[in-house]
């Protein structure tokens, strides 16, 4: 029988702060529609007036106590409600994350507006995981939920959590969150390992030590079919009708997803804002040996109160008198102010693949000029998956000690034999690159299916190679998510890899390069290149690569620059 705490104290917020008192209550029993019991810790002021709530949904144990960031928003004014998800510490029922928090937000709002303490305007915040929860209560047009304030979420399991934009797993991403957080008691193996198992379908076991029913949906369900569309907010986006202020980063997993969600919000309302910082998951983490200036960093708290102020208090707020989009420009250090994502006065930009003449591109062999080729040969390499391109940094997530993220330095990738080269000369002059990346190729393969893989990077004058953002591509979704198909063995496609979103501007001095090669491991998982499901392959082929790019094959780079 689980106990109910009822505890007066004083907090300081900050070190030296004036203090207030603060009503807790501990482990306070919220039902849900079917009966299970999901837990909460409520703060509210000594007060005693009916107020505004913050509701904060987290599967990561919603604390033994109030928080400094917490007790900001109470000494507010506001009272604060932290809950444990379905099935996750204190709370009650198995953790299903695909399904369960829409109803569960649902209710658990409901719950919030019927408290003697609630005035009945609510909203909510977090990152990761907790800004997942918003999104999909506010799928459920709750009268009661005023606005939210996602951080470092995305909007779309299937496109950005789980898979990609091309269809490949984002398997160390899914596994590493997995073993932090759902392995079996005194269960350990190493993330070298794990994810290194086959077939995938079962490297669930190996990562927990069990199997896990989330995962085997997920990997039964390799396309984006009835499964995903019946869950995703992004294919419901509509009947979000609330404010939303994001925040995202540069090298977070969800950046772009973030910036989509904006863009076709932003189309239908205008209550929509959003900040995109030269950040990883874990904003507060520098990148070791990179720094990005005293402007990088943004007071985020202070934001959310501005906003929830203006939704939940009625104060008129100075975010809404501002353009709607705030990022950061990497290589200028500085913040950009726009209307519109992508700027609407971004131009495209095209680079177009050309090799040095050898019959295969090594590192820095290949160029990237402004005309098609002149030249004819096509650049080959050999695609092993059992040694497949290690990846290093980038978007990547969520432990940066066991899969390390952010601009990392690509030149020993860019040495091996199965990864293709292409740069421009020497910039002349700065240029500013600022949207979403894609990489234009024509393609042959010995595979039926395999996989193509594009990187953008900022070479600096001393050789640093810096990633920006990549992507991948597998073959049987070249057409379409929904419909895989096939490829014929030795025969020429046009594909596009979508590498992502960035904000960077290429100094003087500076090369705009890109890498193609057929793996990024283990960021996203090893086509088998057998033809079959990739998922249940136990062994895996070698697959022969052709990259053209001549007058009748133009591949090319396409950005977006200022």
């Amino acid at each position: 029988m689980r106990k109910l705490y009822l505890v007066l104290s004083l907090v300081a917020c900050l070190p030296g702060a004036p203090t207030k008192p603060v009503v807790k209550y501990f482990s306070v029993p919220v039902p849900m529609r079917d009966g299970v019991r999901l837990f909460a810790n409520v703060y509210l002021p000594a007060e005693g007036s009916r107020l505004p709530a913050i509701l904060v949904r987290t599967p990561y144990g919603k604390g033994a106590d109030i928080n400094a960031n917490y007790q900001a928003f109470v000494e507010h004014g506001y009272a604060i409600v932290v809950q444990d998800v379905r099935g996750r510490y204190e709370s009650e029922g198995a953790f299903q994350p695909l399904t369960q928090e829409t109803a569960d937000g649902d209710d658990t709002l409901n719950w919030v507006a019927r408290q003697p303490w609630s005035n009945g305007k609510i909203g909510m915040m977090g990152g990761s995981y907790v800004g997942i929860t918003q999104w999909k209560a506010a799928l459920a047009n709750n009268p009661h939920l005023k606005a939210i304030f996602p951080v470092v979420s995305g909007y779309d399991d299937y496109r950005d959590r789980y898979y990609s934009t091309g269809g490949a797993l984002k398997l160390g991403n899914r596994l590493e969150w997995m073993a932090e957080n759902l392995r079996a008691p005194g269960y350990h193996q190493d993330f070298g390992k794990f994810v290194l198992h086959l077939p995938v379908r079962s490297a669930d076991v190996a990562a927990l030590g069990w199997t896990s029913p989330m995962y085997r949906d997920v990997i039964e369900h390799p396309a984006f079919d009835a499964f995903w569309r019946a869950i995703s907010t992004r294919e419901h986006l509509d009947k979000v009708k609330i404010p939303v202020y994001s925040v995202g980063g540069w090298y977070d997993n969800f950046v772009q997803s973030d910036l989509e969600a904006y863009a076709a919000r932003h189309k239908r309302s205008g209550l929509s804002r959003i900040l995109i910082g030269p950040w990883a998951h874990n904003m507060s983490v520098p990148f070791e040996g990179v720094s990005f200036g005293p402007e990088s960093s943004m007071p985020v708290r202070a934001i959310q109160m501005e906003w929830f102020d203006q939704f939940l208090m009625g104060k008129d707020s100075p975010l809404l008198s501002q353009p709607p989009v705030k990022i950061f420009v990497m290589g200028a250090n500085k913040w950009r102010e726009e209307m519109a994502w992508p700027p609407e006065q971004a131009r495209t930009k095209t680079l177009f693949l050309e090799s040095g003449g050898k019959a295969n591109s090594l590192a820095g062999d290949g160029a990237l000029t402004d005309g098609p080729a002149r030249k004819t040969v096509a650049d080959q390499f050999v695609f092993d998956p059992y040694t497949p391109v290690p990846t290093r940094g980038g978007a990547v997530c969520c432990n940066p000690k066991v899969f390390p993220w952010g601009p990392m330095d690509q030149r020993a990738v860019e040495q091996r034999k199965d990864v293709l080269v292409y740069s421009t000369h020497p910039l002349k002059h700065e240029m500013e690159v600022i949207g979403p990346v894609q990489a234009v190729l024509y393609v042959s393969s010995s595979a039926r299916d395999t996989d193509f893989t594009a990187k953008l990077v900022d070479v600096f004058p001393d050789g640093t190679a810096r990633i920006l953002t990549d992507g991948i591509l597998r073959m049987r979704y070249r057409n379409s998510l929904e419909k895989p198909e096939l490829a014929t063995a030795g025969q020429v496609y046009r594909i596009t890899v979508d590498a992502g979103v960035t904000s960077n501007v290429f100094l003087k001095g500076h090369r705009i390069r890109v890498e193609i090669s057929s793996s990024n491991f283990p960021r996203f998982d090893r086509n088998s290149n057998t033809g079959g499901p990739v998922e249940q392959a136990a062994k895996l082929l070698k697959a022969n690569q052709t990259i053209y790019h001549d007058a009748s094959h133009p591949s090319c780079l396409v950005l977006k620059v200022m």
